[in-house]
């Protein structure tokens, strides 16, 4: 347990994305930052694993929102876990680890809104999930979601990596017909590019082949990953993984999820539609609207005063006595609904 401890804050020398690493962020969809995490750090993700998987961490301290491969009854193995940074300082941690928030300041801030947490586990044999789109699962206004896949391990072909459908950021949010009226109660469906099937593993019955299958050859990417390379993903970018092939090697990774402080989202892990800023961490920059505050101080634009003279950053709000309420404008074009979610389906 000694790993669910804060330990003193590190140092770390400041990252500057290049104007080329900007430009293929944009253009592709998505951007490998090589050893952007330390290996100490990778180190320390890697033996939290162990201690999940060795069962030294009390079940009810990974929260609700456990996933396992699809092992035998007896041999379930976790395979993702949501949402930790409520529940353990570590995720807290890597969720706010400042490298990665270099990067994402120069690719959608500088104002950063901290908002999920995934662990991906994915040992030997457990399966991929099909083409999907982030910001379909995770809303915000104006759309600015991005991703952070920090790898764990060495992720490749063989052990599962996600590929990337190159250019296909540029496409619209594309809505699932399960629950349509659930999540666009208002729209007439002939208004909408409704598909079907999203993130299914089997591509005829996934509904975004299509839209990839209109990309040429070749446009579909791996990314190649090694410990402490991380992956930044924009919302939009149809993108997938496969099987994990191998007979003994995992694919662990940690995964966050950020948009603009300044955009506006209902999104909350099962919360019903409502404000959720006041949820969720102001990561770096100033914000407009409210923000929660780091349950164990990591940290972060949120624990800083504001600046002199300057005016005030919006009201933060405690993460540990966060209201399920919030008010504010309603996100019509893209509502939340717990069931949109489909934890069952999100095997990245």
């Amino acid at each position: 347990m000694a790993l669910a401890t804060a330990p003193a804050p590190r140092r770390y020398a400041r990252y500057t994305v290049t104007v080329d690493q900007y430009v293929r962020f944009h253009r592709d969809g998505f951007l490998v930052v090589p050893g952007l995490v330390p290996p100490e750090d990778v180190a320390q993700l890697e033996a939290h694993c162990d201690e999940i998987v060795a069962g030294r961490i009390a079940r009810d301290l990974l929260g609700q929102h456990v996933m396992y491969s699809d092992a035998a009854e007896a041999e379930k193995i976790y395979n993702r876990i949501h949402m930790l940074h409520r529940h353990l300082p570590i995720h807290e941690r890597y969720l706010l680890h400042p490298r990665v928030l270099d990067v994402l300041e120069a690719l959608i801030g500088p104002d950063v809104l901290a908002l999920q947490t995934m662990l991906f586990l994915k040992p030997p044999g457990s399966n991929g999930q099909g083409y999907h789109q982030d910001s379909y699962y995770i809303p915000t206004l104006p759309d600015t979601l991005c991703g952070a896949w920090i790898a764990i391990d060495r992720a490749d072909e063989e052990n599962g990596c996600v590929w990337f459908t190159t250019g296909s950021q540029h496409e619209p949010i594309y809505p699932d017909a399960h629950n349509l009226r659930v999540h666009y109660p208002a729209a007439r469906p002939e208004d909408l590019r409704v598909v079907d099937h999203v993130s299914d593993t089997d591509e005829a019955r996934n509904g975004l082949t299509p839209v990839a299958r209109r990309y040429p050859a070749g446009a579909e990417l791996p990314a190649a990953a090694d410990p402490g390379d991380v992956v930044f993903f924009g919302g939009h970018v149809l993108h997938r993984s496969h099987r994990n092939r191998s007979a003994t090697r995992w694919r662990r990774s940690f995964v966050g999820h950020y948009c603009n402080a300044r955009s506006y989202t209902e999104w909350d892990y099962g919360y019903e539609p409502a404000m959720a800023n006041d949820r969720h961490i102001l990561a770096r920059g100033r914000t407009h609207l409210p923000f929660a505050q780091p349950k164990f101080g990591t940290p972060c634009a949120a624990t800083e005063p504001p600046a002199r003279g300057g005016p005030p950053a919006a009201a933060p709000t405690m993460m540990a006595d966060m209201a399920q309420g919030g008010g504010g404008p309603v996100m019509r074009e893209a509502p939340t609904d717990p069931e949109r979610l489909d934890p069952d389906a999100h095997h990245d």
